[in-house]
């Protein structure tokens, strides 16, 4: 026993912070250290999900941070079509209704399960097209609504799955709790409604697959310093390794990176949202029409001067819309502004979503009944 101690304790302490995190925090929910149960309520219109307790002990930086997941429906006892419409996260204090800073929120993901989703809609062919995130919401832009008129259609006791994770870049002091707080809104169906489809597009950097933290060097200029190799990399048709979570050295800083593959886009159509994720330091990232060499939208991020942190990052939202075609490439163009003496971490992505033409046809001929 002792031995095994000895062995556990040597394996925990040569962990990097965020699988350090993910122990402590099974650990505290397992053994009921702390709440480790879920609150959720549902309305009509909106569903409530109240994390367990995270207990923040550490410096955490972005990705890093104790989190939890579960799966969710917003009402399990029906089953109507309704359309999301809103997504909001906040930290609160474990007594469920003090609201804290959102400087400890780093990020909420929602997914929807694609084979349910769409074998509903006899939309077989997109099951395992692309990752079913939904969205996310981030330090910085933690709440935001669809243009009126559109949505992302799901039937009540469909399945969804959340992930949130904390945050804490400035505040070392004995451990402190806190929860996360997030709200989903949604409509009753009317035949009025457009619906959404989420594309997630995002920042990849090549980096040397036989010497992951080599970084760049004067052979190989291009090469990025990947956070870690684990998570987050990816490898393109050509074979190379890429990594959308990198370092970025003190100074500024310009990145580029194509995504019309991202995009997948089969059709003309237009773009209604975006929701940006970045990293602190991050100071804008551009969407862009490479083939007319215009920029379509530009997410400016407003770091604190006093403090790591981001205070706000700009959205994209509008009823009108901007038209994308299949035969044009796109970019996003990523700044950044190192201003520590220490090397920090980067990510980049934003949350598309395009009218989705083939789902529109498919909730016109929708009936209730049948």
């Amino acid at each position: 026993m002792l031995l095994a101690i000895c062995v556990g304790g040597i394996y925990y302490l040569n962990l990097p912070n965020r699988h350090k995190a993910i122990v402590k925090t099974q650990i505290n929910h397992k053994l009921g250290l702390v709440d480790n149960t879920w609150n959720i309520n549902s309305t009509d219109s909106s569903i409530s999900l109240i994390t367990p307790t995270f207990v923040i002990d550490n410096i955490y930086k972005s990705m890093e941070g104790p989190k939890v997941m579960s799966s969710f429906q917003l009402d399990y006892k029906k089953n109507e079509l309704v359309w999301i419409t809103s997504f909001e996260t906040k930290a609160i204090s474990t007594n469920e209704i003090d609201q804290l800073s959102n400087d400890y929120v780093c990020h909420t993901n929602v997914d929807f399960y694609d084979g349910e989703h769409y074998s509903r809609w006899n939309l077989n062919n997109r099951i395992g097209e692309q990752y079913p995130r939904l969205t996310s919401m981030s330090n910085g832009i933690e709440q935001y609504a669809f243009p009126e008129g559109y949505g992302f259609p799901v039937f009540t006791n469909e399945n969804l799955f959340l992930a949130t994770q904390t945050l804490n870049h400035n505040i070392k002091t004995e451990p402190f709790s806190l929860k996360h707080e997030i709200n989903i809104g949604f409509k009753k169906h009317n035949n009025t409604m457009k619906p959404l489809m989420s594309k997630t597009v995002f920042v990849m950097l090549p980096y040397n697959s036989e010497n992951p933290f080599e970084g760049l060097t004067e052979n190989n200029p291009n090469m990025c310093l990947p956070v870690e190799t684990k998570n987050h990399s990816y490898t393109n048709n050509n074979g190379e390794s890429l990594s959308g979570h990198w370092v970025v050295f003190p100074g500024k800083e310009m990145y580029k990176y194509d995504i019309t593959h991202q995009l997948q886009l089969k059709d003309n159509t237009t773009m209604h949202h975006i929701a940006t994720h970045l990293h602190p330091f991050a100071e804008t990232l551009a969407f862009r029409d490479k083939t007319l060499d215009s920029t379509l939208f530009i997410s400016k991020a407003e770091n604190y001067i006093d403090k790591i942190g981001l205070k706000k990052v700009t959205h994209f939202s509008s009823k009108e819309g901007i038209m994308l075609y299949p035969d044009h490439d796109y970019e996003l163009v990523l700044t950044v502004n190192n201003t520590t003496k220490t090397n920090q971490d980067m990510m980049a992505s934003m949350f598309v979503f395009l009218y989705d033409k083939e789902m529109d046809k498919k909730l016109k001929s929708y009936n209730p009944a049948q």
